[in-house]
């Protein structure tokens, strides 16, 4: 039976629509015009390196992929647990960020003075994760197709309408609020405060490793997979760059705020062209188009963990399905963990603070995981000889290790920079920003070990 491909346009909307995200324009709009210049750089040497890695990694193990798999193939079993668990705490410290972004975005619908409340957002955050999370040890998820329709309506339209606004804004002569020149739009690279731009352009880019999956699924994966990717991230940097520069030209740079930002810019160009009456309907897509996007993140990385109680780093209770196909105890064990980081609310001086806080910690739970996916792409095409099944990098071993190097290098610079505090965003004191940041990294890292404990000591499973 004939596996129906899909076309190039098709894959790229996919990868498209695993990376492209509204959320991401405000916290990437406060470094002003500086932002084109690092888009472009974060796209050479990491977007476009990890979409390419995971495409190999994906044809070279069609039939038992993902990160945990790859990892294990390459550096064995406790590596692929590292590996699967900073997947795991990522969406866990990820999670609060797109919810107070949901509540945040929401409060335009009552009062828009909520988007800055901490109450408000920390009541709206455990609301929501424990009524979906109820909800999924049921077992009730929307269709694909749902989710589909609620991101088309609430996350393409809003961003193509936001870009189209921002055109309009700059062509009708409006005042602007950054330079757009060669000057501006290239920073000083050799301080180290410019980098930290990295951190929320980073954060823009995390999922495309997904993407791999579909190699199989297109007709000529070796020429046409470059040819989508190269596609989709010309796609997204445009988004990116336009959507977060439409911010960054109407609002004041120290003004932005990263949990409403959206609407606050919206509201901007809606009171200024006499279209207030846009400003509500607007809100309730986008929210709708927030929930649809993250409606299954819940079960997802709960699946994820799972493969470590496959491979006996789990205790059999905890690793239990019910009869809905999930394991409740991670469910609420996520939901817990999700509450408990809510607490950097009353640690950081602004909700400006506590969402660039969860995103650099989240963002560097990612760029570890990617740095083992990097290398073990490298380790296994050593391994691995003979002609590829469905993609290989182009240029051998040195077209390899340029692009590991390459994501390698991105990665490390952006672990690097998550330590240094953002000078638009007020996060008190920076050596105790730095602080936490340490503190929240060996908290996050620390619990994978005493996994390995538990199958030294207790575990009689093994898989070859």
């Amino acid at each position: 039976m004939l596996t129906k491909k899909i076309s190039l346009i098709s894959l790229g909307l996919l990868i498209v629509g695993a990376i492209a995200s509204i959320r991401n324009f405000p916290s990437t709009a406060i470094f002003g015009s500086s932002l084109i210049f690092f888009l472009i750089f974060a796209a050479i040497i990491f977007l476009i390196p990890i979409a390419l890695v995971s495409a190999e990694l994906s044809a070279s193990f069609p039939d038992e992929g993902g990160v945990y798999h790859w990892v294990r193939r390459a550096f064995g079993e406790q590596w692929a647990m590292l590996a699967i668990w900073l997947q795991w705490i990522n969406t866990m410290i990820w999670y609060p960020t797109i919810l107070s972004f949901i509540g945040g975005t929401a409060a335009y619908l009552i009062d828009p003075a909520l988007a800055q409340n901490k109450v408000y957002l920390i009541s709206s955050i455990l609301v929501i994760v424990w009524i979906l999370t109820l909800m999924s040890i049921f077992g009730i998820q929307l269709s694909s197709r749902i989710n589909d329709i609620c991101a088309s309506i609430g996350t393409v339209f809003p961003m193509l309408l936001l870009i189209g606004l921002g055109f309009y804004w700059v062509l009708s002569g409006r005042p602007l609020q950054i330079r757009l020149d060669a000057a501006s739009a290239i920073p000083a690279l050799t301080q180290s405060s410019n980098w930290v731009s990295l951190v929320a352009i980073m954060a823009s880019f995390l999922g495309m490793e997904l993407s791999g999956v579909h190699v199989s699924d297109i007709r000529n994966p070796q020429r046409n997979f470059p040819r989508a990717v190269l596609y989709a991230a010309a796609f997204i940097l445009f988004v990116m760059m336009f959507g977060s520069l439409s911010i960054a030209l109407v609002v004041p740079v120290q003004d932005i705020q990263l949990v409403s930002g959206v609407m606050q810019v919206f509201t901007e160009f809606f009171t200024a062209f006499g279209l207030e009456w846009c400003i509500k309907p607007l809100t309730v897509l986008i929210v709708i188009g927030a929930f649809g996007g993250i409606i299954n993140w819940l079960i997802s990385p709960a699946r994820g963990l799972l493969h470590a109680g496959e491979f006996g780093f789990l205790p059999p209770i905890v690793a239990r399905k019910n009869r809905y196909g999930v394991s409740p105890s991670i469910l609420i064990a996520q939901a817990v963990v999700i509450s408990l980081f809510c607490c950097a609310f009353l640690l950081l001086p602004s909700i400006n603070g506590f969402y660039w806080f969860l995103m650099a910690l989240s963002t560097e739970m990612y760029m570890i995981m990617y740095v083992l996916i990097f290398l073990s792409a490298f380790a296994l095409r050593l391994r691995i000889r003979g002609p590829a099944i469905f993609f290989r990098i182009p240029g051998g071993l040195w077209g390899l290790g340029t692009v590991v190097f390459l994501g390698i290098f991105a990665c490390l610079a952006t672990i690097a920079v998550t330590f240094l505090p953002p000078d638009n965003v007020d996060i008190g004191s920076p050596t105790t920003y730095s602080l936490i940041i340490l503190i929240g990294s060996v908290a996050a890292i620390l619990p994978v070990f005493g996994f390995f404990i538990y199958k030294r000591l207790f575990s009689s499973v093994t898989v070859s």
